[in-house]
């Protein structure tokens, strides 16, 4: 049997929020100990032992900075760049390739934004709405879904974000906390990219201040 302090330091490290609760000293232990015997899939667990074994593990996680002060501290210095009329298209897979490749050819001629993604069950592109009548008439039938009404949010970081963990789920669960859907979302070195719902980009520039 796994001892009760491996699991209990397993548990509090795969929730990133419980151990900075933890290092700020604002968790109940009682509660917090029920919590993870309720998680725990072995019987006849001591709830005594997850107690002790959660308190020994603070003063473990004190002798380390707090992630998320971290990676707030962070993104104080990133950059917010948004494009409004954005279209998420998602295309069958079948699709002439050289049809979107020309098609690419001609945004980025213009400078304009344009991504490709390819998944499982189809392409998604994702560029300004300007293009939505060629887009439509290039590949027709093989249309599956548009979006339109969308904004682009990018999230310009220095080249430290490669050694900084936690920053992508940190943002994920601001967007997730606050009610926002994420349309579509993408990384690319230092951008975290993000398209959303025109009607949500108010309430989302709130949360994104660092």
């Amino acid at each position: 049997m796994t001892s009760i302090t491996k699991l209990t330091e397993k548990y509090i490290d795969s929730h990133p929020s419980i151990k900075d609760c933890l290092k700020k000293d604002l968790i109940n232990y009682s509660k917090l100990s029920r919590l993870i015997a309720e998680d725990f899939d072995e019987k006849n667990i001591n709830f005594e032992a997850i107690l002790i074994a959660s308190r020994r593990f603070q003063e473990k996680l004190k002798k380390s900075p707090i992630l998320e002060d971290k990676i707030i501290s962070f993104l104080k210095n990133s950059e917010l760049d948004i494009k409004n009329k954005v279209v998420v298209t998602i295309i069958d897979k079948l699709v002439y390739p050289g049809s979107l490749i020309d098609f690419e050819k001609e945004i980025k001629k213009n400078k304009d934004i344009f991504f490709s993604i390819e998944g499982t069950g189809g392409i998604i592109l994702i560029t300004s709405e300007k293009y939505l009548p060629k887009l439509k008439k290039l590949f027709k039938s093989s249309i599956i879904k548009i979006r339109q009404n969308l904004v682009m949010i990018i999230i310009k970081c220095s080249k430290e974000l490669e050694n900084t963990p936690g920053i992508s789920a940190f943002l994920y669960s601001k967007f997730g906390e606050n009610g926002v859907n994420i349309v579509e979302t993408m990384s690319c070195w230092t951008d975290n990219i993000f398209i959303i719902d025109e009607k949500d980009l108010t309430r989302t520039m709130e949360f994104l201040k660092f």
